[in-house]
C-alpha cells in the first residue's frame, strides 16, 4: 500500500534522543535528561486534586469542541492577570495540546501551497506539520549577533503567514513589544496571517514576554499548559483567535478532535487556581540557567547567548565538530547525558549546534554539568 507524499516528514530528532536515553536507562544506566523540554516535576497538587474530585462524582465524556466554559473563562482571566487584557472567553478554544492548535491554525488560515515563514533555528514541528498539510515552510534565518531576533527586514515579500515564538525554542529569545509589533505590522502590510506561539510565557528571567494580543486582535495566539504549568503529558492547550474565526476553527475542531480530553481540561482548570507552584518552578529554572551559563563555558561550550526565557541554552559547537548529532550521541554514550543536536531546529546550520535543556531539577543539572565537563576533558586529552 502506498503512502502519501505529504507523509514524508522528517523525524523529530529529540524524540529519537529520548528513545535512546530510555533504552540506556532500561539497560541499567543513569541518564541525565537535558534533551527534552519537559519540566522535571509534574502537574501541581491543585490540578491533580481537581481531577480526583471530579472522578469521584462524575463520569467524563465529550465536552463541547471549544472546551469547558469554565476553563475558557479561566484562561481569559489569565490574560487579565498577566497582561492586563480584557479577553472575551468566547475567543478561547481549548485544544489537544499546542500541537492540536497548530493543526487547527494552519488548516483554518492557509490553502495548499501557501508559504508560511518560520525562524531558523526554530521549533521543528512547525515545519513538519506545514509539510504534512501541503503548505510550504519558509525558513527565515536568525543570527547570534542579533540575539536571534527576527525583524521585518528578514522577511520574504511573498509570505502568506508567519509563525513566531517568544520566548523561542531553542534560543530562549524574547521579542520586546516594539519588535513584536513591527512583525505584526509587516504581516498586516503583506496581508499575511500572524501566529504567535506563546507556550513559554511565564518562563522569563527578567522582563515578561509580550503577548501578541497586547498589540492586535487580528492574530492567532497559541499556548499550552505543558511548560509553565508542567503538564506535558496531559496534552492540553489553547488558542485565541479573532472573533470572526471562532466558528471556522470550531467546525474544524469538531471534525478533527471532537474535543480535548475532558480529564485534562478538568486538571487544567485546577492548575489555574494555583500560581505558587509554577512560580517556585520558575525559580528553580533560574537557578539551573545560572548553573549552565557558568558551567558550560568552563566545559568548552563558550559560544552561547544567555536566554531571556524558556529553559534552553543553544550553543554553537562549530569549533568542536561539524556533526552535532554524532557529538550528542557520544555524550549520551560516554557521559550519560542526553542533549539535542541542532539539526532538529535548523536543517541548514544545525550540524554546528546543540541545545541544552535545563528543565530538570537543579541537582540533575549540577550532575549533568560534572559529567559533561569530564567528558569534554577526556575528549580534549585524546
Amino acid at each position: 500500500m502506498k503512502t502519501s507524499r505529504r507523509s514524508a516528514v522528517d523525524a523529530f530528532i529529540v524524540m529519537d534522543v529520548v528513545q535512546a536515553a530510555q533504552e540506556a536507562e532500561a539497560a541499567g544506566r543513569h541518564i541525565i535528561h537535558m534533551e527534552v523540554g519537559q519540566p522535571g516535576s509534574g502537574a501541581s497538587a491543585s490540578a491533580q486534586a481537581a481531577l480526583t474530585d471530579v472522578l469521584a462524582t462524575q463520569s467524563l465524556g465529550y465536552t463541547v469542541a471549544l472546551g469547558l466554559p469554565a476553563l475558557r473563562e479561566g484562561i481569559a482571566q489569565l490574560y487579565s492577570d498577566w497582561y492586563g487584557i480584557t479577553l472575551d472567553p468566547q475567543r478561547v478554544i481549548v485544544t489537544a495540546g499546542s500541537s492540536g492548535a497548530f493543526l487547527l491554525a494552519f488548516t483554518a488560515l492557509f490553502d495548499a501551497g501557501a508559504r508560511v515563514g518560520l525562524s531558523e533555528p526554530g521549533y521543528p514541528s512547525y515545519r513538519q506539520i506545514l509539510k504534512a498539510l501541503d503548505l510550504v515552510p519558509v525558513g527565515v534565518p536568525t543570527h547570534d549577533a542579533a540575539g536571534h531576533r527576527m525583524t521585518p527586514d528578514d522577511l520574504p515579500s511573498d509570505l502568506d503567514g508567519l509563525i513566531v515564538a517568544s520566548p523561542a525554542n531553542p534560543t530562549g529569545t524574547i521579542l520586546d513589544k516594539d519588535a513584536m509589533a513591527a512583525l505584526i505590522t509587516a504581516c498586516a502590510d503583506r496581508d499575511a496571517a500572524f501566529i504567535s506561539d506563546e507556550i513559554y510565557h511565564g518562563l522569563h528571567f527578567d522582563t515578561p514576554a509580550t503577548s501578541a494580543l497586547e498589540i492586535s486582535d487580528d492574530v492567532y495566539v497559541i499556548n499550552s499548559f505543558s511548560k509553565y504549568f508542567s503538564m506535558t503529558g496531559w496534552r492540553i492547550g489553547w488558542m485565541v483567535v479573532p472573533p470572526e474565526h471562532v466558528r471556522t476553527v470550531e467546525r474544524l475542531a469538531q471534525n478533527m478532535f471532537i474535543c480535548a480530553s475532558h480529564a485534562a481540561q478538568v486538571a487544567a482548570l485546577g492548575a489555574l487556581s494555583c500560581r505558587a507552584e509554577p512560580e517556585e518552578k520558575r525559580s528553580a529554572y533560574a537557578e539551573s540557567r545560572a548553573l549552565l551559563l557558568e558551567g558550560l563555558p568552563k566545559a568548552g561550550f563558550a559560544r552561547i547567548a544567555p536566554p531571556d526565557g524558556a529553559f534552553y541554552i543553544y550553543a554553537d559547537v562549530s569549533h568542536l565538530t561539524d556533526d552535532s548529532r554524532a557529538l550528542a550521541a557520544d555524550m549520551l554514550e560516554h557521559a550519560g547525558v542526553a542533549v539535542t543536536p541542532g539539526l532538529d531546529f535548523d536543517p541548514v546550520r544545525g550540524h554546528h549546534t546543540l541545545r541544552f535543556s535545563y528543565a530538570a531539577d537543579p541537582d540533575d543539572i549540577r550532575e549533568g554539568l560534572a559529567r559533561i565537563t569530564k567528558f569534554m576533558q577526556a575528549r580534549t586529552d585524546t
